[in-house]
């Protein structure tokens, strides 16, 4: 009796060394590689206004910005300058402020952007590479707009953050405004391995502070608003200034 034990006991071992040795090993989570954060993505818009001038886009983006109402201004196809502001959960909140605004006479005619309408909606569809080659191209529209320190108004307008988050938020993804904060929100991507629509940061002044930000063209060139007084414009990472006070890249897909 004791003898068939010993046999039952040495087959229940060997079956179950068997098993351990075929089943796949267990996967470590490397803690150098945190899990991927994904930006929010944009709602319902309302888009107005339709500029010849970047300064007038501005002058709608400040007024509307005086009302709590975060808005932005953008370069369209046609080459207008276009005004689009507010995030709203549904389609009927959004008109309901289009509407409001359009009988206080700050606004005239509207559209409302679905969140469909966004290249953000298809991602999942066509993959990553197709909303990189969106950024890259909407950041190209901005080329030769006239650099407006803060986005704010004809004086003010755009700043480097203010284009970043622009671009972003024009291709569904609600990039935060300031340049400190997108940096933050990224993923950390090495220089050598940045992609196109990639975010790469500056500490211009000198110090570690994060102070400039463009967006990544492909073959080490960026587009981004330099300074006052200067246009929106493509320049490189290996020029001597960038490349000295180059802080880091971050990627958001």
């Amino acid at each position: 009796m004791k003898r068939n034990q010993q046999k039952i006991l040495i087959l229940i071992l060997s079956v179950l060394f068997v098993l351990s040795c075929s089943s796949p090993p267990s996967r470590i989570k490397d803690s150098s590689f945190p899990a991927r954060k994904r930006l929010e993505l944009m709602g319902y818009t309302i888009q107005a206004g339709a500029f010849a001038k970047a300064e007038n886009a501005a002058r709608l983006t400040e007024t509307l910005k005086k009302r709590d109402i975060p808005a932005t201004y953008f370069a369209a196809a046609d080459g207008l300058f276009k005004v689009r502001f507010g995030n709203f959960s549904d389609r009927e909140e959004a008109r309901r402020k289009a509407q409001q605004l359009k009988d206080d006479a700050v606004i005239e005619d509207f559209y409302i952007v679905r969140p469909e309408d966004y290249v953000s909606a298809r991602q999942q569809q066509y993959g990553a590479d197709y909303v990189r080659e969106a950024l890259v191209k909407s950041a190209r529209d901005f080329i030769g707009v006239p650099y407006l320190w803060g986005g704010a108004s004809a004086e003010t307008g755009f700043d480097c953050s203010g284009l970043t988050m622009t671009v972003y938020q024009l291709n569904g993804f609600n990039l935060p405004r300031h340049s400190a904060r997108q940096f933050d929100e990224g993923i950390v991507v090495e220089k050598t391995r940045l992609q196109k629509g990639d975010l790469v940061f500056f500490a211009i002044n000198g110090r570690s502070k994060i102070s400039h930000v463009g967006i990544y063209i492909g073959e080490n060139r960026f587009v981004h608003a330099p300074s006052r007084g200067k246009k929106i414009r493509i320049d490189s990472l290996n020029s001597v200034y960038y490349a000295k006070r180059f802080a880091g890249g971050r990627t958001y897909l």
